[in-house]
């Protein structure tokens, strides 16, 4: 990922440093920098997602600004670890946004998001049946289920999220393939069991 900042890992540092101490000038200087990845998440989350009905990718990004001028005392040494955090941010923003909707409908219609890298058959899931399995899936692997979070919220490549996670390529292929194998099953059961209730 290329947010165009052109700043090392120790610029990097102090810029988000002064973000998080409210400069304000370090605050604009990062958000500026990575509005368009942030928008290019934001319209990956609500990708095929019937949400995007009631949130738009620009209003997914300004909620999570807000959000993010919020952050103190957090420490991020790079590019791909903000976007990270955007992404776990864009994450919540859509759940909450979700949760309003449907506690306003006496229905609670299927909020769907496209899953990547699936076929037609598997291609849209509930966002709030994601977000549970993938919570289930943290208890069993919390690696796992951050992988996927890098890879489905973010959009990261192997390679950054190898990068992030300090950990090798092969090793996020391996875990990615083995972490969306028990997302789909536990989806799939879920909506089994859901079926049979």
């Amino acid at each position: 990922m290329d947010s165009g900042l052109g700043a090392s890992p120790q610029d990097f540092r102090l810029l988000w440093s002064g973000f998080c101490r409210g400069d304000h000038h370090c605050q604009e200087k990062l958000l500026t920098a990575f509005y368009q990845e942030m928008r290019g998440i934001a319209r990956r989350i609500l990708s095929g997602d019937s949400a995007s009905v009631h949130l738009q990718p620009t209003e997914l990004v300004n909620e999570t600004i807000l959000r993010l001028l919020k952050v103190n005392r957090l420490d991020l040494r790079d590019s791909n670890h903000f976007l990270a955090l955007a992404a776990r941010m864009m994450r919540q923003v859509l759940l909450d946004e979700v949760r309003r909707y449907r506690a306003q409908k006496r229905q609670s219609p299927a909020i769907l998001t496209t899953w990547i890298e699936s076929g037609p058959a598997e291609s849209a899931i509930d966002i709030e049946a994601l977000d549970r399995s993938l919570t289930r899936l943290a208890e069993v692997s919390a690696e796992r289920a951050r992988i996927v979070e890098l890879r489905f919220f973010a959009g990261m490549t192997v390679e950054d999220i190898a990068g992030v996670m300090e950990v090798s390529e092969r090793s996020v292929k391996r875990h990615w393939q083995a972490a969306r194998a028990w997302l789909l099953r536990d989806l799939t059961r879920t909506e089994t069991l859901g079926h049979r209730a």
